[in-house]
């Protein structure tokens, strides 16, 4: 029998672009939501221009679908409406009358221009809960200004402790604001329906993203709230623990994560035995305050050995450690092949497209993937016709207005 879907029973209304929405929509999606991208007619989500590269066809053809569209769309239908138009804003509003959760990322205010704020559509249903995504919340000085995922790490404190700590503030390398941003959304919109079904009411979530960064700061936030001390870019090593680093190795460098002194015990068994006695390393505390010391010590020994032996005497000894994979190396790594992180689906255009699997394993109702990234409005007219009972000369008539 296929599973049902956790969220089965919950239709999302995402008016969301590029990647902070899309991303919890798509989280919504893979956990069995009916989820409706709206999108405007002719453009659609931006980042359906954000390539290349592109997905190829069977021919082996880039073909127009992005491959950062698809990062963020699967288990979605697409229908193009305008809500500029009086008559766009009532299809969105019959719409939002039938739906649980809508999400959207515009500007603040810009939907209340159209009739499609929160307060507006609560009056129409007031269990719809509305996800409002912005760079700095609904409210304060800094509510009206756009807001970009590199802006926000940069503004947010993670900048400062990303990157060597002679070299330039860096970013990391993947929109980290926006995916956890999308992820805040998600767990907020899943508690919002849990107190919906004791309270019956829906809600507003405002979240933004400057806040997410913030809390996202985790443990480099405490140490500076609690000794009142900046922290530094200290490149790939932790402000927290010794030894906990990229090191050097005869052909390259590999992760060494020592996270107990046990641990460190083990690796000095490996790799110096004189170490285990010496009182500057003999405790975390105590290797963090000698870690200029010790670090190059490390660095000295592990340029001895390759990766691999590296990694096979430490793996057995218990010693956490691990490679630096590139991307093709992440994907065919056999633990990545095992969970299955690789998946395919067939796309109406694309032929089949490779996308990265979801991370959730449920025993009783896991993600499923129903639906590959749709085509621009590729469901508008049979969406209307079954949520809203429109018929086909309704259908042409907003064609030829540019409606949907």
């Amino acid at each position: 029998m296929r599973p049902v879907g956790a969220l089965s029973h919950v239709r999302v209304l995402d008016l969301s672009r590029v990647l902070a929405g899309p991303w919890a929509t798509q989280l919504l999606g893979d956990l069995g939501a009916e989820v409706i991208k709206i999108e405007r007619p002719g453009r659609g989500d931006d980042t359906r221009s954000y390539g290349p590269p592109w997905a190829k066809d069977e021919a082996g053809e880039d073909t127009d679908v992005s491959a950062y569209y698809l990062c963020a769309n699967r288990n979605k239908e697409s229908i193009t409406v305008d809500f500029t138009r009086a008559e766009g804003q009532a299809l969105l509003r019959e719409l939002a009358a039938q739906s649980d959760v809508l999400v959207e990322n515009f500007k603040v205010g810009t939907l209340a221009r159209y009739g499609l704020d929160y307060e507006t559509l609560a009056a129409i249903n007031p269990r719809l809960i509305y996800c409002s995504i912005t760079g700095f919340g609904q409210d304060g000085p800094y509510a009206e200004r756009s807001g970009y995922d590199f802006l926000i790490q940069g503004m947010g404190g993670l900048m400062s402790i990303t990157g060597a700590p002679d070299g330039t503030p860096t970013k990391v390398g993947v929109a980290l604001a926006d995916v956890m941003t999308g992820l805040y959304a998600s767990n907020a919109i899943l508690a919002a329906l849990a107190w919906r079904e004791r309270s019956g009411e829906g809600q507003h979530i405002d979240l933004g993203m400057l806040d997410v960064q913030v809390a996202a700061l985790a443990n480099q936030a405490l140490n500076y709230l609690s000794s009142g001390r900046a922290p530094a870019r200290v490149g790939n090593a932790h402000p927290n623990i010794v030894p906990y680093d990229a090191c050097p190795t005869a052909d390259g460098h590999m992760i060494l994560a020592i996270g107990n002194d046990a641990q460190f015990a083990r690796f000095c068994i490996e790799a110096r035995t004189d170490w285990l006695g010496d009182a500057r390393f003999g405790s975390n505390a105590a290797r963090v305050r000698h870690r200029d010391v010790l670090v190059p010590l490390i660095h000295d020994v592990t340029r001895t050995r390759t990766t691999a032996e590296w990694i096979a005497a430490l793996e057995a000894a218990g010693v956490p450690c691990g490679p630096i994979n590139t991307i093709p190396q992440v994907f065919d790594d056999p633990q990545v092949r095992h969970r299955g992180m690789r998946i395919e689906m067939a796309h109406p255009s694309a032929g089949k497209v490779a996308l990265v699997g979801s991370p959730i394993r449920m025993s009783k109702t896991p993600p499923t993937y129903r639906r590959a990234p749709p085509n621009l409005g590729s469901d508008t007219r049979d969406l209307l016709a079954r949520l809203l009972g429109k018929e086909r000369p309704q259908l042409d008539a907003l064609h030829e207005q540019g409606v949907i």
